[in-house]
């Protein structure tokens, strides 16, 4: 077999990032996510539940969806991880969970506009999740072997930069021949390609199969051209040495004050930040009323500011080290989610405003492209920030912990949302939690070494 080159083997392992990157931006953010919130709340309206209540009660159910896929991720990411690096493959398992994302979003097809089958919905969008999630914490894990310590701030930032310049790419593929508006028109007017029926919404139910035929078109390079070394292994992959492997990891995080001060960190500022990626669609659909094509139109302004600013974070990464990026970035995105608690359609920041105002869809939009360029750099630089923890013979045990820190709360984000919304009766006040969250992260930052080792 053809020895692949370094260089090839650095764009095989970006391409996971090109091809996984539709399920955030097109079926958790500005696809599926809008279309799931406006579908189901109509379906309560129609059974006599007041609009506020129904945005606030499909608000609860999207965030209990997010908050199962979390628990499951959490409980299971450190283990996958150890038995992973027992064993010396990470392809396999790669190769396993691409089939969970691939059957998972094809499945969102059957996602009817009359919500009847809500329940079955949910649960192929959480396993398309967990695969998605499960497969990056291998292709994370790949990381330190791309590069020096120099190199992999710009790999991890060009990888995010590769992969939201595909998010876009997708997101303008959906809007302009697929996604349906009010008048069964994509953006530029023309009915959905492929005779999709627009009066049942086939045109965005597509983003499913879309999805899923992304991905696999771009994993199969990724397979091509990302080679490891199975590196021997003394004992068996069983989930009980696992376990052990894992309880000596964790028996020993005390010593290492920074690992467990970023660990803890992140685990605050990326749940706050998975909540505005899972939320953010469905805010704009339920209090600011916008339509899928400008929930798209939105999503295209945050993937063209991720894809440059990933770049330029890596860049920044690679000169300065990853942690004055990471609280650059964090500071952003907490001005943002002030923003949006403060506004509503019809006032800013109590102030009221006149009838048909733009003020909250420009103030919104702008928020977006924040999210976008802080969000991208932050998860960028929180990559190298994990490599420079991590030993590089247990970096995927390190990244399955690194996804638990991201996991283990990961319902927090969304059950605080879910529970300040039913409290407070709206969708709006409900995103408040985010607030605390990633204040709690910049806390914990300060005990951070950026460069333990």
């Amino acid at each position: 077999m053809a020895e692949i080159s370094a260089r090839k083997r650095v764009w095989g392992w970006m391409m996971f990032d090109l091809a996984s990157q539709p399920y955030n931006t097109l079926i958790l953010t500005f696809i599926f996510g809008p279309y799931f919130a406006l579908v189901v709340s109509a379906s309560f309206v129609e059974a006599g539940m007041a609009a506020e209540a129904a945005a606030a009660r499909t608000q609860s159910i999207w965030s209990l969806a997010l908050t199962i896929a979390g628990v499951l991720i959490a409980v299971s990411a450190p283990v996958l991880g150890a038995m992973a690096d027992i064993s010396g493959r990470r392809v396999p398992w790669i190769f396993g969970f691409s089939g969970c994302y691939v059957v998972g979003a094809f499945c969102l097809w059957w996602m009817v506009p009359d919500a009847s089958n809500m329940t079955v919905m949910l649960a192929a969008f959480i396993l398309g999740f967990l695969g998605m999630e499960f497969a990056t914490i291998f292709t994370n894990a790949m990381l330190p072997d791309l590069g020096t310590r120099e190199e992999i701030g710009q790999i991890s930032g060009s990888g995010f930069a590769f992969g939201y310049w595909g998010g876009l790419v997708s997101l303008f593929i959906m809007l302009l021949f697929f996604a349906e508006n009010e008048t069964g028109k994509t953006l530029i007017g023309l009915s959905p390609l492929f005779g999709l029926d627009a009066d049942a919404r086939e045109g965005t139910r597509f983003v499913g199969p879309f999805s899923a035929i992304w991905y696999l078109i771009f994993i199969t390079v990724f397979f091509f051209w990302v080679r490891e070394t199975p590196r021997p292994s003394k004992t068996a992959a069983t989930v009980g040495n696992a376990l052990s492997e894992l309880g000596r990891t964790i028996q020993n995080l005390p010593k290492n004050r920074s690992l467990v001060a970023y660990l803890g960190s992140s685990l605050f500022y990326r749940d706050a930040l998975n909540g505005l990626y899972g939320f953010g669609g469905v805010y704009a659909t339920l209090v600011l009323h916008w339509s899928i094509i400008n929930i798209g139109i939105f999503g295209i302004v945050g993937a063209l500011m991720a894809a440059i600013f990933s770049w330029i974070g890596g860049s920044a990464d690679s000169k300065y080290g990853p942690k004055p990026v990471i609280i650059f970035c964090v500071c952003a995105l907490i001005l943002v989610c002030a923003n949006i608690v403060g506004m509503s359609r019809t006032t800013f920041f109590g102030m009221p405003l006149i009838d048909g105002s733009i003020l909250p869809d420009v103030v919104f939009f702008i928020c977006g492209g924040v999210i976008g360029a802080a969000g991208g750099a932050l998860q960028a630089a929180s990559r190298t920030m994990m490599v420079r923890h991590a030993q590089s013979d247990r970096a995927t045990e390190a990244f399955g912990l690194y996804a638990l820190s991201g996991k283990a709360t990961s319902f927090l984000a969304p059950a605080l949302i879910g529970s300040v919304t039913l409290f407070t009766g709206s969708a709006r006040l409900g995103v408040s939690p985010l607030i605390g969250l990633f204040i709690l992260g910049l806390i914990l930052l300060i005990w951070v070494r950026p460069d333990p080792k």
